[in-house]
This record gives structure tokens, C-alpha cells and sequence, in this order.
């Protein structure tokens, strides 16, 4: 049985439309890519899904080429041209968005999105473009720890540094408190030795032999003795 005729309109099962654009977007992706190969036909489709997704094919190495031969071609074949400010205003427009387009679209591929319609030199092209990329960045993260190893060493050497001026100032400190205490406790010395020396009338302990006042008990003493009947030394009752 012969398949039936399908009524051009609108799905309206969200899966089947879902289903149905899946595959005959690969189709149409698959027929863009033999046209271009059989016939040697510069080909550039674009194809936007209900949800705003960006599908695309292009026969060249960049749709920006072919959009803009595109644009080139359509503005010559145009009978009434605009005014020229509004065209170069127009064709700068065209130009951005071409470009914004492009860098999407080579975001998605480098992101690992949309490369069923890649062929294999441009995977490979992404993929050298990533190798680089990773490079790249690898040789500035190195530079960055190096440039920050280099400040902590220099930090370090400045704290060395500091740490040595404290410790001398710390040392000569030391050194002269010691030299002013034996310069303090030299005149010490002196001033007392001076007052021994000028005053040893006042310092008993100074005196040879006995007290003055232990000898005048003794005179008396001796005295008293020598008055008694009989005489007597005052050694016989001492």
C-alpha cells in the first residue's frame, strides 16, 4: 500500500511535530550536503525549531562568506535602491548579525553542541581550536603562580630583612643597659668608699680595741679597789 498524502499543516500533537521535525530536518540537512557535493554548489541552510533552537549547514568553511555573497547578490539585483545612508546603515546591520550569528553557532560547536552537520575537517579544525585554546591558557595560569611565587619570595626576603634590623637594634640595646649598670654600680662604690673615708669617726665599727665606755667602768673600777683597807688588784675580784 502506497503511503497516503499528508495535509500540509500545522501538527497539532507536540510529539509528532517534535518527531516530524527531527526528521526532516535531517533530511533536509542530509540533501543540502549531497547537493553541494554532487553539483558543486556553494550551499548555506539555516534552520530555527519552535523553541529557538539554531540548526545550520554550510558547504563552505564559514556561513558568514556565503551570507554575505548572499547580501552582495541581493542588493545588486535590486531595482529601487535606498537612499545610501540608510543602505550602509542596512548592510552594517546585516554584517552584525551575521557575525553574531557565527560566533553562536562557533560557541555551540566548541561547546559540543550541533556538530551532526559538521563534516570531519571542521571537527578537527574545533578540535585544534581547543588544543590551542588549552594551551594557551595553561601558559597563563603557570605565569600567574609564577608571578605570585616571585611576590612571596620578595615578601619573605623583606620580613628576613626586618626580622635582622630588629634583632640588632634589640642587641645593642641590651649591651648598653649592661655598660650603664656597671657604670652605676661603679660610682656606688665610690660615693660609699668616699664616706667611709671622710667620716670614720662616726663608724664604730672602724675603732681598734675596746669601747671608751668600757674602759672608763674599768678605771673606776680600779679606782675604787685601790681605796679599800688591805689594797688589792682589781684582777682579784674581777
Amino acid at each position: 500500500m502506497g503511503r497516503g498524502k499528508v495535509e500540509m499543516r500545522r501538527i497539532e500533537n507536540k510529539i509528532s511535530r517534535q518527531v516530524t521535525f527531527a526528521k526532516r530536518r535531517n533530511g533536509l540537512l542530509k540533501k543540502a550536503y549531497e547537493l553541494s557535493l554532487l553539483c558543486d554548489a556553494e550551499v548555506a541552510l539555516i534552520i530555527f525549531s519552535g523553541r529557538g533552537r539554531l540548526f545550520e549547514f554550510s558547504s563552505s568553511s564559514c556561513m558568514y562568506k556565503t551570507l554575505e555573497r548572499y547580501r552582495t547578490c541581493n542588493s545588486n539585483s535590486q531595482e529601487a535602491a535606498p537612499p545610501l545612508e540608510n543602505e550602509i546603515n542596512y548592510q552594517e546591520y546585516l554584517k552584525l548579525k551575521t557575525r553574531v550569528e557565527f560566533l553562536q553557532s562557533s560557541q555551540r560547536n566548541i561547546l559540543g553542541e550541533d556538530l551532526g552537520p559538521l563534516s570531519m575537517k571542521e571537527l578537527d579544525q574545533i578540535e585544534n581550536q581547543i588544543d590551542a585554546s588549552l594551551k594557551h591558557i595553561r601558559s597563563k595560569k603557570n605565569q600567574v603562580l609564577l608571578d605570585q611565587l616571585f611576590e612571596l619570595k620578595s615578601k619573605e626576603q623583606e620580613l628576613q630583612d626586618e626580622n635582622k634590623d630588629l634583632r640588632k637594634k634589640l642587641q645593642d640595646t641590651t649591651s648598653s643597659c649592661g655598660e650603664n649598670a656597671v657604670h652605676m654600680s661603679w660610682q656606688d662604690g665610690g660615693q660609699s668608699s668616699s664616706r667611709v673615708l671622710q667620716h670614720p669617726e662616726h663608724d664604730t665599727s672602724m675603732q681598734i680595741g675596746y669601747p671608751q665606755a668600757y674602759m672608763d667602768q674599768l678605771n673606776s673600777r680600779d679606782h675604787v679597789a685601790s681605796e679599800r683597807p688591805g689594797g688589792g688588784s682589781s684582777a682579784g675580784w674581777i
